[in-house]
């Protein structure tokens, strides 16, 4: 069997609580990728789309290094909170009450198996004909 290798993508900074991030991670973590953006594709909420763009990103670094497309599975999907931006709102009798606007860091691994190489085969077969 095929030892796994891991490969990762982040996106920082993405203006959307990690909260509500959270909630549709929770829904494709430990799926395969191909399930994954299908689900989130499905999704009707804001925060499926960075979730969905860090999985492609993801997918796509993988395939780059040689990973069998079918057998990528997210390992880890971890959002965490990014930097606040501290605001005020207009109240009552002059007042200004303070709010954040917060941000995510959203990080995922995924673990596959490398691709057979077609060179090894032909290798062996060529070996056999001898």
């Amino acid at each position: 069997m095929a030892e796994m290798i891991k490969v990762q993508a982040t996106a920082k900074g993405v203006r959307q609580s990690p909260r509500k991030i959270g909630l549709v991670s929770a829904l494709v973590r430990g799926r395969t990728v191909a399930d994954a953006l299908t689900i989130l594709g499905h999704t009707p909420k804001r925060a499926a789309s960075p979730v969905a763009k860090v999985i492609a990103s993801a997918k796509a670094n993988a395939i780059s290094k040689g990973l069998a497309e079918k057998s990528l599975r997210i390992d880890q999907l971890q959002v965490t909170s990014g930097p606040r931006l501290k605001r005020y709102m207009p109240a009552a009798q002059g007042r200004a009450l303070p709010f954040m606007k917060r941000s995510s860091h959203i990080l995922v691994v995924l673990g596959g198996e490398m691709k057979p190489k077609k060179v090894a085969a032909k290798a062996e077969t060529k070996k056999e004909a001898k």
